[in-house]
């Protein structure tokens, strides 16, 4: 008789995600618990049935290998290997190789051995934080002991049972011509427990999601896509093996005045063409407060000014960077006949004085009637 598809057991779409796929098989749970529908056989497969689909969809490799291959892909049976080289035949070799040179899970005796998950957190700061370095509390999500059960998964008045599948061990074998490997098992995920009657509060994972605060110290000098790794924060180990790590990235917001690039800093210095023409002194805003640079008579825009040490010392530099002022020479906009009476006279004083006040535009000119002519 072909198995019914895992999808269509628990009610979802196969685009679920992982909340939905817990709602639909706590309703079936609950409908079908054998506590419920004492004399019903029927209820009792309906409920063994939810429970097999929701441990082979909520676990993502499982997931990924009955969409890939079907049932075959999460039968340990199926081509004596995990089927068609899915989930089940990875898992052997990863442990094989894992037991061989200590990797992340552990195999033996006694049930299976996972690190948590290294959990990634995206901190916003500005450039100023940036540059002087600052502490911050951040919120991340932890797990904490179920309540109802106090960790153990069980419905509470009930334990969980030795696995009939691994028989504790965590782990099964399988034998494929001269290989014998070892898999998780199947059923209980590696724990060696059995929970038959699931806890209501957590759905038998004996932990629940929240949130929890951290101090978190971001030095001075950070840049932009910087790590921060606070070790022991990331997702806990299962079976007792280690947590994670958890890791805080940096990004800096967008600056209404400078432009980052390493430990230098850029910023735009608008000038009116009489300042840049006439010359003297020019304020600049810089991270620590103000500054002053001396413009010379006749500055262009484009023209580059310099002050040292004005940018931000970075977390591994000995010295800060430098500020980089780019002129901007801007022209006047909607001036008085008055004012445009004096700008003629002006522009017509240049053009008598004998001297060239435009030698930019001028050369400029005498190209393109060369290229012309």
């Amino acid at each position: 008789m072909a198995k019914r598809d895992l999808y269509e057991i628990l009610g979802v779409a196969k685009n679920a995600s992982d909340d939905e796929l817990r709602k639909a098989y706590r309703k079936l749970a609950m409908k079908y618990h054998p506590d419920r529908n004492p004399d019903s056989k029927e209820a009792e497969e309906k409920f063994k049935e939810a429970k097999e689909a929701y441990e082979i969809l909520s676990d993502a490799e499982k997931r990924s290998a009955y969409d890939r291959f079907g049932h075959a892909g999460v039968d340990p049976n199926a081509a004596g290997m995990g089927g068609a080289g899915g989930a089940g035949f990875a898992d052997a070799f990863g442990d094989i190789f894992g037991e061989i040179f200590g990797g992340g899970r552990r195999g033996g005796g006694g049930p299976q051995v996972y690190r948590g998950s290294d959990l990634k957190y995206t901190l916003d700061i500005s450039l100023e934080q940036a540059a002087n370095g600052f502490d911050t509390e951040i919120r991340v999500p932890s797990w904490e002991n179920c309540e109802t059960c106090h960790g153990s998964g069980a419905k509470p008045g009930t334990q969980p049972r030795t696995c009939s599948t691994c028989g504790g061990s965590g782990a099964v074998r399988m034998q494929q011509g001269f290989f014998s490997v070892q898999q998780t098992c199947p059923t209980c995920h590696g724990t060696g427990k059995e929970i038959t009657d699931p806890c209501p509060s957590c759905d038998g994972v004996g932990r629940i999601r929240k949130n929890k605060t951290l101090q978190v110290k971001i030095p001075a000098g950070i840049d932009d896509g910087m790590r921060i790794r606070s070790s022991g924060n990331g997702e806990p180990g299962v079976n007792g093996g280690p947590p994670g790590d958890l890791y805080v990235e940096i990004h800096i917001k967008p600056h209404g005045i400078f432009q980052r690039d390493g430990d230098d800093l850029h910023c735009e210095l608008t000038i009116p063409f009489t300042k840049a023409a006439l010359g003297g002194p020019v304020e600049v805003p810089t991270l620590t407060g103000k500054g002053e640079i001396t413009l010379p008579e006749g500055t262009q825009t484009g023209k580059t000014f310099r002050l040292r040490g004005k940018g931000i010392k970075g977390v591994r530099a000995s010295y800060p960077g430098d500020l980089y002022c780019h002129v901007v020479v801007e022209t006047p906009v909607r001036l008085t006949d008055e004012q445009k009476k004096i700008l003629r006279q002006f522009e017509e004083s240049l053009e008598t004085g004998g001297k060239k006040h435009s030698p930019n535009s001028e050369s400029w000119t005498d190209r393109v009637k060369n290229f012309f002519s």
